[in-house]
């Protein structure tokens, strides 16, 4: 019987997020999120951006952070 992996899915999001590792660099994200690296530093230091974790000196985000963080951005209401 094959084993299959728990990330195998026939969704495409997941299916990307599968082949990526599961920490990205600030130049990975901001080319994923098509912002140049500068704003990330900016939306880190205003807290405002995908959270960001230090390891040793270097930041890295992770996948699913990201992800998570821009579906909330989507979601608001434009009826005020």
């Amino acid at each position: 019987m094959p084993k299959t992996s728990p990330r195998s899915t026939d969704d495409p999001d997941t299916a990307a997020a599968a082949k990526r590792g599961p920490l990205a660099t600030p130049t990975e994200v901001a080319a994923y999120l098509g912002v140049p690296v500068k704003t990330l530093y900016q939306w880190k230091y205003r807290g405002i951006g995908p959270n960001v974790h230090k390891v040793g000196r270097h930041l890295r985000y992770r996948w699913h952070e990201v992800d998570a963080w821009l579906k909330s951005q989507a979601t608001y209401d434009l009826a005020v």
